[in-house]
């Protein structure tokens, strides 16, 4: 699968978080302080939405809405349980202005 658009950058400012689905995939892109991130919305603990909780802007982690076990955006990796296996990252990268995912 080739890159995705994902916004321009402008519409993603530091702190949020958008949601992309291309097929069966569905990720949240997220800017922490200008970097972007991608991670699958999927909490490793019970297969339930991830990107759809909170951000902490400040550690970097998403909070998944179910069952509160944070996931560190950069990585994948759980930080605190019920979550102990990393979820799936993504590469990402600006392209003229705009935030692309790269989900293959």
């Amino acid at each position: 699968m080739p890159w995705i658009e994902v916004s321009p950058v402008e519409d993603l400012p530091p702190g949020e978080v958008k949601l992309v689905h291309a097929g069966q995939i569905s990720v949240g892109v997220y800017n922490l302080d200008g970097e972007f991130y991608a991670i699958e919305d999927r909490c490793s603990h019970d297969d339930g939405p991830l990107c759809e909780g909170e951000f902490d802007l400040e550690e970097g982690y998403a909070v998944c809405p179910r069952h509160g076990a944070h996931i560190d955006i950069r990585s994948g990796r759980p930080l605190t349980l019920p979550a102990v296996l990393p979820v799936e990252t993504f590469p990402t990268r600006v392209e003229n202005g705009i935030v692309e995912v790269d989900l293959s």
